[in-house]
């Protein structure tokens, strides 16, 4: 599984159209409007690493009101929620 981390300026009238829009790409996990230097932030899951300019410059570049975007390609998942569900199902 590969994930991004996309930043995105968005059209401050159409922020809300914007995440709504993005939320319903294949591929898009979550979306968060957020406060600060950049307007949304969504979460890309996709099986193959060719999966992410698709979704990320092909889909989400061209939604009407993207402004610009920065991605992050993650490396590793540090998450207390992953694992406390693994140590659940009896992962060792």
């Amino acid at each position: 599984m590969f994930t991004a981390i996309v930043l995105i300026d968005a059209d401050v009238a159409r922020i809300p159209e914007v995440a709504n829009e993005v939320a319903s790409i294949p591929g898009v996990d979550e979306v968060f409007s957020v406060t600060g230097d950049i307007d949304i932030i969504a979460m890309v899951r996709v099986k193959n690493h060719e999966d992410l300019a698709t979704v990320i410059s092909d889909k989400i570049g061209k939604v009407p009101g993207v402004l610009g975007m920065t991605t992050y390609l993650a490396f590793q998942t540090f998450s207390q929620a992953d694992l406390d569900e693994a140590f659940h199902i009896g992962l060792d």
